[in-house]
């Protein structure tokens, strides 16, 4: 995806001293946090009148993001149902099994243990040992309805900041996007994610974006990181789980107390990328194949190398699962590869991860 990289928003760690979190991540400004308000806002009534839905939806939406304390800092989610349950994102909660909850109500934090993480999405779901009296769960969305440009507001706990809000718009939908592996991401790639220009920052993963209805579009989970900046955050440039992803996932958690039908197709390999004698990525070389499996049906074994699933060109393992999270189980694509030194193409039905 060019140059861009994306970083996980969480879980960050408590602020040490006014004005330097010491995470190496820009701050966003009041003044930058006010510009699409007033890039958006006409004058007079009109304003008046949009200050005011947020303000109302804030009201609303607010008392039902949470913040999340685990082993290694904090992070934020969102009260799912009255029975306590919160769904956030896997890398905030991590290898942790119990962890501490501050709701909106509660003076002080609440214990919670893991029901279910699903580090393939990038979900797990998280249930209050004891409910508190006036938990509050959020409404979702239906996230086929959401539009580019619409208003949308991010909530959450970014850098330690418990209850914060900042405001953008959508800026696209349907994106694709992996996060890093090495700086507290899950090393998922995420599929139909809801980008937005919402001020967002480590700590506000698992929390809520939010549109003016009051209803929750997605769980903000990661940040497009610039190589020019060294790697720091790119402004404006955020992306978030999509709520349809999100309700599929969780209701199974709930339900099941694991995920059953992920919805996310695989060729049943387990591969690494391939380099040429020039060191250049050039394709998936198949380290492992599942018995019975998409691949295994297509006559692909170990040491093959698949550079092409239908009309995209594979290089890297990152391009194959980026190629493989536009597709659904049970569709049918090819797969080309070479095999002893000539190219071959087979004709594969997908599988589930």
């Amino acid at each position: 995806m060019d140059s861009a990289r994306f970083r996980a928003l969480g879980p960050a760690l408590l602020l040490c001293c006014a004005g330097c979190s010491g995470l190496g991540v820009p701050q966003a400004t009041t003044a930058q946090a006010g510009q699409v308000a007033r890039a958006v806002q006409p004058p007079g009534k009109a304003a008046d009148d949009l200050q005011s839905d947020f303000q109302r939806v804030i009201k609303d939406v607010l008392p039902s993001v949470v913040q999340i304390e685990t082993e290694s800092g904090l992070g934020s989610g969102v009260v799912y149902d009255g029975k306590g349950h919160i769904v956030t994102n896997a890398h905030v909660v991590g290898g942790g099994r119990s962890f501490r909850v501050t709701t909106a109500n509660s003076k002080k934090p609440l214990t919670a243990s893991l029901v279910f993480s699903y580090p393939q999405q990038d979900l797990a779901v998280v249930k209050l040992d004891a409910v508190p009296s006036g938990l509050r769960a959020a409404s979702f969305g239906d996230t086929s309805k959401v539009q580019v440009g619409q208003v949308v507001l991010a909530m959450g706990s970014p850098l330690g900041l418990s209850s914060s809000v900042t405001e953008g718009i959508v800026s696209a939908t349907g994106r694709t996007v992996s996060e890093g592996g090495d700086d507290g991401g899950t090393g998922a790639t995420l599929a139909n994610m809801v980008q937005t220009s919402a001020a967002i920052n480590p700590g506000n993963s698992g929390g809520a974006l939010v549109g003016l209805d009051g209803r929750i579009i997605g769980i903000p989970t990661l940040a497009a990181t610039d190589p020019e900046l060294g790697g720091g955050t790119a402004p404006g440039i955020g992306f978030a789980i999509p709520a349809s992803t999100v309700r599929t996932i969780a209701d199974q958690i709930v339900r099941s107390g694991r995920v059953t039908d992920s919805g996310r197709a695989a060729l049943g390999i387990t591969g690494r990328t391939f380099v040429d004698a020039d060191f250049q990525p050039a394709g998936v070389v198949v380290v492992e194949v599942k018995d019975g499996g998409a691949a295994d049906k297509a006559g692909i074994g170990p040491g093959d190398v698949i550079v092409r699933l239908g009309d995209t060109d594979i290089t890297t393992i990152t391009s194959l699962t980026e190629a493989l999270a536009e597709l659904k189980p049970g569709e049918r694509t090819t797969v080309t590869f070479t095999h002893n030194g000539g190219e071959k193409t087979a004709e594969v039905t997908l599988g589930e991860q």
